[in-house]
Protein backbone atom coordinates (compact mmCIF):
# COMPACT_ATOMS: atom_id res chain seq x y z
CA UNK A 1 0.00 0.00 0.00
CA UNK A 2 2.70 2.41 1.07
CA UNK A 3 4.53 1.75 -2.29
CA UNK A 4 1.31 2.10 -4.54
CA UNK A 5 0.43 5.78 -2.99
CA UNK A 6 4.39 6.44 -3.27
CA UNK A 7 4.77 5.79 -6.67
CA UNK A 8 1.23 7.71 -7.48
CA UNK A 9 0.73 10.82 -5.12
CA UNK A 10 4.79 11.13 -4.82
CA UNK A 11 4.40 10.83 -0.74
CA UNK A 12 4.93 8.02 1.59
CA UNK A 13 1.69 7.04 3.40
CA UNK A 14 1.27 4.59 6.46
CA UNK A 15 -1.49 1.85 6.48
CA UNK A 16 -3.58 2.34 9.40
CA UNK A 17 -6.17 0.09 9.03
CA UNK A 18 -9.29 -0.77 7.15
CA UNK A 19 -13.24 0.38 7.73
CA UNK A 20 -14.83 -2.74 7.06
CA UNK A 21 -17.86 -3.04 3.72
CA UNK A 22 -20.50 -3.72 6.63
CA UNK A 23 -19.96 -0.40 8.15
CA UNK A 24 -19.77 1.74 4.90
CA UNK A 25 -22.66 2.13 2.38
CA UNK A 26 -22.40 -0.08 -1.20
CA UNK A 27 -19.59 -2.19 0.19
CA UNK A 28 -16.50 -0.08 -0.11
CA UNK A 29 -13.68 -1.56 1.76
CA UNK A 30 -11.68 1.77 2.51
CA UNK A 31 -8.39 2.25 3.46
CA UNK A 32 -7.62 4.41 6.75
CA UNK A 33 -4.17 5.83 5.59
CA UNK A 34 -2.13 8.14 7.55
CA UNK A 35 0.38 10.93 5.78
CA UNK A 36 3.88 10.21 6.98
CA UNK A 37 4.62 13.70 6.08
CA UNK A 38 7.34 14.35 3.85
CA UNK A 39 7.93 13.73 -0.45
CA UNK A 40 8.90 10.43 -1.48
CA UNK A 41 12.34 11.43 -2.62
CA UNK A 42 13.13 14.25 0.11
CA UNK A 43 14.10 13.32 3.72
CA UNK A 44 11.97 13.54 6.67
CA UNK A 45 11.97 17.41 7.69
CA UNK A 46 12.37 18.86 4.94
CA UNK A 47 10.10 22.03 3.50
CA UNK A 48 7.09 21.32 2.02
CA UNK A 49 7.13 25.32 1.33
CA UNK A 50 10.11 27.15 0.22
CA UNK A 51 9.95 30.91 0.37
CA UNK A 52 6.03 31.57 1.17
CA UNK A 53 5.29 29.85 -2.20
CA UNK A 54 3.69 26.53 -1.91
CA UNK A 55 5.42 23.65 -3.43
CA UNK A 56 3.40 22.40 -6.17
CA UNK A 57 4.17 25.62 -8.03
CA UNK A 58 7.05 23.71 -9.89
CA UNK A 59 5.27 24.00 -13.23
CA UNK A 60 4.30 27.38 -13.02
CA UNK A 61 5.85 30.69 -14.87
CA UNK A 62 6.54 34.16 -14.30
CA UNK A 63 7.01 37.26 -15.98
CA UNK A 64 8.67 40.12 -14.66
CA UNK A 65 9.40 42.84 -15.96
CA UNK A 66 12.03 45.75 -14.94
CA UNK A 67 13.92 42.63 -14.15
CA UNK A 68 17.45 44.15 -14.54
CA UNK A 69 17.78 44.75 -10.60
CA UNK A 70 16.10 45.63 -7.24
CA UNK A 71 12.49 44.61 -6.76
CA UNK A 72 13.02 42.85 -10.21
CA UNK A 73 15.66 40.69 -9.89
CA UNK A 74 14.51 39.46 -6.18
CA UNK A 75 11.55 38.77 -6.84
CA UNK A 76 12.35 36.57 -10.16
CA UNK A 77 15.09 35.17 -7.46
CA UNK A 78 12.28 34.37 -4.93
CA UNK A 79 9.98 32.58 -7.44
CA UNK A 80 12.68 30.86 -8.62
CA UNK A 81 13.78 29.11 -4.74
CA UNK A 82 9.99 27.85 -5.23
CA UNK A 83 10.77 26.35 -8.57
CA UNK A 84 9.18 28.65 -10.70
CA UNK A 85 9.99 29.29 -14.37
CA UNK A 86 10.92 32.85 -14.69
CA UNK A 87 11.24 34.84 -17.89
CA UNK A 88 13.23 38.73 -16.84
CA UNK A 89 12.45 41.53 -19.07
CA UNK A 90 14.23 44.80 -19.24
CA UNK A 91 15.87 47.49 -21.34
CA UNK A 92 18.11 46.38 -23.48
CA UNK A 93 21.03 48.34 -22.02
CA UNK A 94 19.97 47.09 -18.39
CA UNK A 95 20.99 43.86 -19.20
CA UNK A 96 19.09 40.76 -17.06
CA UNK A 97 22.40 38.51 -17.43
CA UNK A 98 23.26 39.05 -13.47
CA UNK A 99 19.41 37.90 -12.93
CA UNK A 100 19.28 34.99 -15.02
CA UNK A 101 22.56 33.83 -12.96
CA UNK A 102 20.78 33.93 -10.04
CA UNK A 103 17.63 32.30 -10.75
CA UNK A 104 19.78 29.53 -12.34
CA UNK A 105 21.28 29.65 -8.64
CA UNK A 106 18.28 29.14 -7.16
CA UNK A 107 17.39 26.05 -9.13
CA UNK A 108 15.12 27.73 -11.50
CA UNK A 109 14.43 27.10 -15.07
CA UNK A 110 14.76 30.96 -17.18
CA UNK A 111 15.36 33.20 -19.88
CA UNK A 112 15.62 36.88 -20.06
CA UNK A 113 14.55 39.17 -22.86
CA UNK A 114 14.93 42.96 -23.91
CA UNK A 115 11.76 45.21 -23.59
CA UNK A 116 10.19 47.91 -24.17
CA UNK A 117 7.33 48.17 -22.08
CA UNK A 118 5.72 50.88 -23.55
CA UNK A 119 5.94 49.25 -26.86
CA UNK A 120 2.52 46.81 -27.97
CA UNK A 121 4.62 44.97 -30.62
CA UNK A 122 7.44 44.47 -27.74
CA UNK A 123 4.52 43.13 -25.34
CA UNK A 124 3.41 40.49 -28.30
CA UNK A 125 7.16 39.18 -28.88
CA UNK A 126 7.20 38.78 -24.82
CA UNK A 127 4.14 36.28 -25.33
CA UNK A 128 5.08 34.84 -28.19
CA UNK A 129 8.46 34.11 -26.71
CA UNK A 130 6.57 32.35 -23.83
CA UNK A 131 4.08 30.04 -25.60
CA UNK A 132 7.74 28.75 -27.33
CA UNK A 133 9.74 28.31 -24.55
CA UNK A 134 6.65 27.00 -21.60
CA UNK A 135 3.38 27.40 -23.62
CA UNK A 136 1.74 28.89 -20.24
CA UNK A 137 1.82 32.04 -18.31
CA UNK A 138 0.62 31.62 -14.85
CA UNK A 139 2.07 35.47 -13.41
CA UNK A 140 2.80 38.53 -14.58
CA UNK A 141 4.70 40.84 -12.26
CA UNK A 142 4.56 44.32 -14.06
CA UNK A 143 7.53 45.56 -12.16
CA UNK A 144 9.18 48.26 -14.70
CA UNK A 145 9.05 51.78 -13.64
CA UNK A 146 11.43 54.87 -13.72
CA UNK A 147 10.97 58.14 -11.13
CA UNK A 148 11.26 61.14 -13.49
CA UNK A 149 12.58 63.68 -13.02
CA UNK A 150 12.45 66.10 -9.35
CA UNK A 151 11.37 69.39 -9.93
CA UNK A 152 8.62 71.92 -8.36
CA UNK A 153 5.12 71.21 -10.24
CA UNK A 154 5.25 74.22 -11.98
CA UNK A 155 8.91 73.30 -13.31
CA UNK A 156 8.17 69.82 -14.59
CA UNK A 157 8.88 68.96 -18.04
CA UNK A 158 6.27 67.85 -20.43
CA UNK A 159 8.55 65.43 -22.02
CA UNK A 160 9.47 63.74 -18.27
CA UNK A 161 6.12 63.85 -17.59
CA UNK A 162 4.98 62.18 -21.21
CA UNK A 163 7.65 59.26 -20.35
CA UNK A 164 7.14 58.65 -16.73
CA UNK A 165 3.31 58.32 -17.93
CA UNK A 166 4.13 56.12 -20.66
CA UNK A 167 6.35 53.63 -18.66
CA UNK A 168 4.91 53.34 -15.66
CA UNK A 169 1.23 53.91 -16.70
CA UNK A 170 1.43 52.63 -20.17
CA UNK A 171 3.44 49.47 -19.66
CA UNK A 172 1.09 48.17 -17.04
CA UNK A 173 -1.43 48.94 -19.45
CA UNK A 174 -0.39 46.66 -22.11
CA UNK A 175 0.80 44.21 -20.06
CA UNK A 176 -2.09 43.52 -18.43
CA UNK A 177 -4.66 43.61 -21.75
CA UNK A 178 -1.35 41.56 -23.72
CA UNK A 179 -0.78 38.95 -21.29
CA UNK A 180 -4.77 38.07 -19.99
CA UNK A 181 -5.54 35.66 -22.70
CA UNK A 182 -2.25 33.64 -22.02
CA UNK A 183 -3.70 33.66 -18.54
CA UNK A 184 -6.52 32.81 -18.91
CA UNK A 185 -5.93 29.97 -21.42
CA UNK A 186 -4.79 28.21 -17.98
CA UNK A 187 -8.01 28.83 -16.12
CA UNK A 188 -6.41 31.31 -14.13
CA UNK A 189 -3.24 33.50 -12.65
CA UNK A 190 -2.14 36.18 -11.28
CA UNK A 191 -1.33 40.03 -12.03
CA UNK A 192 0.97 41.92 -9.46
CA UNK A 193 1.74 45.64 -10.13
CA UNK A 194 4.34 46.65 -8.48
CA UNK A 195 3.13 50.78 -7.64
CA UNK A 196 4.39 52.75 -4.58
CA UNK A 197 3.65 54.50 -1.63
CA UNK A 198 3.79 57.56 -3.61
CA UNK A 199 0.22 56.43 -5.69
CA UNK A 200 -0.91 56.59 -1.60
CA UNK A 201 -0.33 60.57 -0.97
CA UNK A 202 0.93 63.42 -3.21
CA UNK A 203 4.57 65.78 -3.60
CA UNK A 204 4.96 68.46 -4.98
CA UNK A 205 8.67 67.57 -5.96
CA UNK A 206 7.53 64.50 -8.42
CA UNK A 207 4.38 64.94 -8.64
CA UNK A 208 4.68 62.67 -12.72
CA UNK A 209 5.16 59.88 -10.69
CA UNK A 210 2.81 60.09 -7.95
CA UNK A 211 0.55 60.87 -10.61
CA UNK A 212 1.44 57.21 -12.46
CA UNK A 213 1.65 55.61 -9.34
CA UNK A 214 -1.95 56.36 -8.55
CA UNK A 215 -3.32 55.54 -11.99
CA UNK A 216 -1.53 52.01 -11.31
CA UNK A 217 -4.01 51.55 -8.72
CA UNK A 218 -7.08 52.59 -10.85
CA UNK A 219 -5.90 50.12 -13.52
CA UNK A 220 -5.21 47.81 -10.43
CA UNK A 221 -9.29 47.63 -9.63
CA UNK A 222 -10.49 47.90 -12.76
CA UNK A 223 -8.63 45.06 -14.44
CA UNK A 224 -9.51 43.04 -11.30
CA UNK A 225 -13.04 43.35 -11.97
CA UNK A 226 -12.80 42.70 -15.99
CA UNK A 227 -10.71 39.54 -15.22
CA UNK A 228 -12.03 38.18 -12.24
CA UNK A 229 -15.02 35.70 -14.00
CA UNK A 230 -11.71 33.97 -15.39
CA UNK A 231 -9.95 33.30 -12.30
CA UNK A 232 -7.21 36.05 -12.77
CA UNK A 233 -6.19 37.81 -9.74
CA UNK A 234 -5.10 41.21 -10.54
CA UNK A 235 -3.39 43.41 -7.44
CA UNK A 236 -0.57 46.11 -6.43
CA UNK A 237 2.04 46.35 -3.97
CA UNK A 238 2.86 49.83 -2.38
CA UNK A 239 6.85 49.75 -1.51
CA UNK A 240 8.20 52.81 0.78
CA UNK A 241 11.57 54.04 -0.35
CA UNK A 242 13.61 50.58 -0.90
CA UNK A 243 17.23 50.34 -1.14
CA UNK A 244 17.55 50.68 -4.61
CA UNK A 245 18.79 52.73 -7.57
CA UNK A 246 15.64 54.62 -8.03
CA UNK A 247 16.37 55.91 -4.51
CA UNK A 248 19.76 56.95 -5.21
CA UNK A 249 18.54 58.75 -7.93
CA UNK A 250 16.26 60.28 -5.76
CA UNK A 251 18.15 61.39 -3.45
CA UNK A 252 20.68 63.21 -5.54
CA UNK A 253 17.78 64.73 -7.20
CA UNK A 254 16.32 66.59 -3.96
CA UNK A 255 19.87 67.44 -2.95
CA UNK A 256 22.82 66.88 -5.11
CA UNK A 257 25.05 68.03 -2.70
CA UNK A 258 24.25 66.14 0.43
CA UNK A 259 21.96 62.91 -0.86
CA UNK A 260 23.15 60.80 2.36
CA UNK A 261 21.06 64.08 4.56
CA UNK A 262 18.39 62.85 2.44
CA UNK A 263 18.67 59.16 2.66
CA UNK A 264 18.72 59.69 6.49
CA UNK A 265 15.89 61.93 6.57
CA UNK A 266 13.55 59.79 4.51
CA UNK A 267 14.42 56.75 7.13
CA UNK A 268 13.25 58.99 9.52
CA UNK A 269 10.09 59.66 8.42
CA UNK A 270 9.31 55.56 8.55
CA UNK A 271 7.95 54.35 11.87
CA UNK A 272 10.30 51.68 11.55
CA UNK A 273 13.17 53.55 11.25
CA UNK A 274 15.34 52.66 7.43
CA UNK A 275 14.78 51.57 3.96
CA UNK A 276 13.12 48.81 3.01
CA UNK A 277 14.54 45.69 0.96
CA UNK A 278 14.11 44.32 -2.49
CA UNK A 279 13.41 40.91 -1.02
CA UNK A 280 10.77 41.89 1.34
CA UNK A 281 8.89 43.54 -1.58
CA UNK A 282 9.54 39.94 -3.05
CA UNK A 283 7.93 38.12 -0.35
CA UNK A 284 4.32 39.97 -0.81
CA UNK A 285 4.81 39.64 -4.09
CA UNK A 286 5.06 35.86 -3.67
CA UNK A 287 2.30 35.62 -1.32
CA UNK A 288 0.39 37.49 -4.29
CA UNK A 289 0.50 34.68 -6.99
CA UNK A 290 0.42 32.07 -4.39
CA UNK A 291 -2.27 29.69 -3.71
CA UNK A 292 -2.77 31.18 -0.74
CA UNK A 293 -3.80 34.53 -2.16
CA UNK A 294 -6.46 33.04 -4.64
CA UNK A 295 -9.44 35.21 -3.00
CA UNK A 296 -7.67 38.27 -3.24
CA UNK A 297 -7.92 40.64 -5.92
CA UNK A 298 -8.33 43.95 -6.41
CA UNK A 299 -6.29 44.99 -3.65
CA UNK A 300 -3.44 47.02 -2.52
CA UNK A 301 -1.22 46.19 -0.18
CA UNK A 302 1.57 48.49 1.30
CA UNK A 303 5.06 47.35 2.34
CA UNK A 304 6.06 50.41 3.75
CA UNK A 305 7.18 49.87 7.46
CA UNK A 306 4.47 51.62 8.42
CA UNK A 307 5.38 55.12 6.11
CA UNK A 308 1.63 55.68 5.09
CA UNK A 309 -0.62 55.21 8.09
CA UNK A 310 2.01 57.23 10.25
Amino acid sequence: MSIFYREVLGRDFRLRGFIPARDYPRGFVIAWVELVGFRANEKPGDKEEEDGVTADSFERVALVTGAAGGIGRAVSVRLAHAGWSVLATDLPEASCEETLRAVREAGGDGMTLAQDVTSTSGWKDVVEAIRDRWGRLDALVNNAGIEGVVAPFENSPEDAFDRVMAVNVKGVFLGIQTCLPILRERGGGSVVNVASVAGLVGDPNIAPYIASKHAVLGLTRSAALSAAADGVTVNAVCPSPIETRMMRALEKGMSEEAPDAIRTSIAGSIPLGRYGSPEEVASMVAFLVGEEARFVTGSIHTVDGGMTPH
